[in-house]
């Protein structure tokens, strides 16, 4: 949620915090809280796409300092929008907010935009670190104040509503956990945190012992995500809330200041709310009681208990009305532990999305439109029934008078809302519904899909994002990525070059240089040779000081690929993952994949970057091979007929692509396992 100004105004009054040693404890994090500000604090690139890898060791570096401390930590994420629709008109103006946000940041500019795949880069380190986590059905600030007040631990999150919820440990705000520093005295047993963490009961005494229960109106008439203050501006004009103020108090700090002195006059909520009706009109009074009330009740504890999910108990009876009417029992589960997003929910139970927006051209259609194909299979597979519904009715009526409904009928009448950026502005767009068969020629509903044979839904993976089976051929690690890559080079929009797709298969390369590097039983021969390359495709990443201006349309074709790789993710979790998750982490990293493609732009062969190393290069020329045989062999050539170096590079490359699988003999002994392909190259490798 949040409470207009009042995380600004409690920073300037310190005498609302006590000073922690933060040790020896659980503590229950914002999840969602949590990766924006530790992506944001740390002064990573936000131009480029995301510098996941370095996003990777400042979320292994917090953790690791929680550790040091005896802090264990349980983190709670947000889940899908609320179904009652109480905040809709806040995220449609947080939509425009970011679109604004997106083009400043594209002109060189300040401000702030999270990459798209850092929420999955973050969940993937967490289940590597053993970090336990769960995945609340819409906003999850209740859950995590019930859960805190159970355990008696603080709350670390930089959400103002925490400030109003009475928490039993207190509340830890993120930009005053100086977790960077931690504190060993000889004095004092075992490693700490220096933690200033908000007191409610500080707060309330400052304004003459202000009873607790009157917070929850006080964010309600201050105004909260959920409120429009318009409502309540009849009782802000005729109430004069005189407040103790400075010269320095600015006039939100009034407003704030003003209210909470107004409030600590009555005993409790009923009497301040029959006050503030007084000032109202007779026929006004009744529905604004209602919506006050209403909205307060946000601020009571939750009926979920998540210590029973925490402690591996059952949590079947905690799934929300609103989606178990929705959704089988396996998909509420998935939901839960966090091995479906968000999105898929809000799909099933809303019919709306919102997408996200990325640092892009904003002259150009969103980068979304890339990845519409796979979202049109999603929505599909989340929405089918395999029985008539109610608002099908009419149009079986009009057509054949069958019981049955085809797949035509179906999309037809089913649709999605998406908001999306068009231009720069966000724009509501309804999208059909796709329906598609698997191999038995069936089209199954939600609740069967896991009934599907692993074949089937690999076919069907595969389809959607127009990859063939030689995808199969490569590591397991690498099939969803290429298969995805695939689809990318066919929908994006202006057309991807040689030099785009070959950036991106040198950032890949580099990550599985990576792991062999850091495999164990390396031979120091491998080594050398592998470690040659990878230190000269990293000595290619720029500094942050070597950054130049962006390149919109290179921005722009690399951010359709991130979109179309999110959703083959997404479109993978729904099939309960027939391929293996692809490790984020280094996968891409954009500052490096848009220098890459500057480089070999300025005629620098890929060949030439992975001289040195036959492995390295058996790597690329694999991933690019098996790329190339599924788009037409003229695809990177240009219509007009010339002998350039450019063409005859291009056309020299491909072909090579092609012969590489023929030269194993030049590779060392650790790649001729034919009944493993790169299987030395399937370390996970987390440091």
């Amino acid at each position: 949620m949040g409470i207009h100004g009042l995380m600004t105004y409690i920073g300037e009054n310190r005498m609302f915090f006590n000073t922690v040693k933060l040790q020896n404890t659980k503590l229950i994090i914002d999840g969602n809280n949590l990766f924006h500000r530790l992506y944001f604090d740390s002064g990573l690139d936000l131009k480029h796409g995301g510098e996941y890898d370095l996003f990777t060791d400042v979320i292994c570096k917090f953790f690791e300092t929680l550790s040091l401390c005896n802090i264990t930590p349980y983190v709670v994420f947000d889940g899908g929008c609320d179904c009652t629709d109480k905040k809709f008109e806040t995220i449609k103006q947080r939509a425009r907010e970011k679109i604004q946000k997106a083009r400043v940041i594209s002109r060189g500019g300040g401000g702030t935009l999270l990459p798209l795949l850092c929420p999955e880069v973050f969940k993937q380190v967490l289940i590597h670190l053993q970090v336990p986590f769960v995945q609340c059905h819409s906003e999850a600030d209740r859950d995590i104040v019930t859960l805190a007040n159970q355990w008696t631990c603080p709350v670390l999150s930089l959400d103002s509503d925490f400030c109003v919820f009475d928490l039993k440990a207190g509340y830890c705000p993120l930009n005053y956990f100086k977790w960077r520093n931690v504190i060993t005295h000889k004095d004092h047993p075992g490693s700490y945190i220096s933690v200033q963490c908000f007191s409610i009961e500080n707060f309330c005494n400052h304004f003459s012992h202000i009873n607790k229960t009157l917070l929850p109106l006080f964010a309600v008439l201050n105004g909260n995500d959920y409120v429009n203050l318009s409502s309540l501006e009849t009782f802000f004009a005729r109430v004069r809330c005189h407040a103790r103020t400075s010269a320095s108090t600015g006039r939100k700090n009034m407003r704030i200041q003003g209210l909470l002195s107004w409030l600590s006059r009555f005993t409790d909520p009923k009497e301040a709310v029959e006050n503030v009706l007084t000032y109202l009109k007779q026929n006004e009074r009744e529905e604004v009681r209602k919506v006050l009330y209403s909205l307060m009740d946000e601020y009571t504890p939750s009926e979920v208990d998540l210590t029973k999910f925490f402690e591996n108990k059952d949590v079947r009876s905690h799934i929300p009305a609103a989606l178990a009417s929705k959704a089988p029992e396996w998909v509420c589960l998935a939901l839960i532990k966090g091995e479906l997003a968000p999105f898929l929910s809000d799909c099933l139970i809303l019919k709306r999305m919102f997408l996200h927006t990325q640092v892009e051209n904003a002259g150009r259609p969103s980068s979304n439109r890339c990845s519409l194909h796979i979202r049109q299979f999603m929505y599909g597979l989340l929405l089918y029934t395999n029985e008539p519904c109610p608002d099908i009715t009419d149009v079986l009526s009009n057509m054949s008078g069958e019981v049955g409904v085809t797949a035509e009928e179906y999309s037809k009448v089913h649709c999605v809302e998406e908001f999306d950026r068009h231009e720069q502005t966000l724009r509501k767009t309804s999208v059909q519904v796709v329906l598609k068969r698997f191999n038995s020629n069936e089209i199954y509903s939600l609740q069967r899909l896991p009934e599907i044979s692993t074949l089937d839904r690999i076919n069907f993976l595969l389809d959607t994002l127009s990859a063939k089976s030689d995808v199969l051929s490569l590591p397991a690690h690498l099939q969803l990525t290429v298969a995805v890559t695939c689809s990318w080079v066919v929908h994006v929009e202006p057309r991807v070059t040689l030099h785009h797709l070959q950036a991106l298969l040198l950032c890949i390369v580099t990550d599985e240089l990576h792991k062999l590097i850091n495999k164990p039983d390396n031979s120091s021969s491998v080594e050398r040779s592998v470690r040659l390359v990878y230190d000269r495709l990293c000595q290619l990443r720029p500094s942050k000081q070597q950054m130049g201006n962006l390149d919109l349309d290179v921005a722009h074709v690399f951010c359709q690929w991130q979109s179309c790789f999110l959703m083959g993710i997404y479109l993978n979790q729904l099939l309960c993952c027939p391929l293996p998750v692809p490790d984020i982490k280094r996968l891409y990293r954009g500052s490096f994949v848009h220098n890459l493609y500057k480089e070999l732009k300025s005629k620098v062969a890929a060949e030439d970057l992975l001289r040195g190393s036959p492995t390295a290069a058996e790597v690329y020329h694999e991933l690019l091979h098996a790329l190339t045989t599924m788009i037409p062999p003229d695809f990177f050539q240009k219509k007009k007929k010339s002998k350039s170096r450019d063409k005859l590079k291009a056309k020299q490359t491909i072909e090579s692509a092609g012969s590489s699988t023929n030269k194993e003999h030049q590779l060392p002994p650790v790649w001729n396992d034919a009944n493993n392909q790169f299987a030395v190259l399937s370390v996970e490798d987390f440091m």
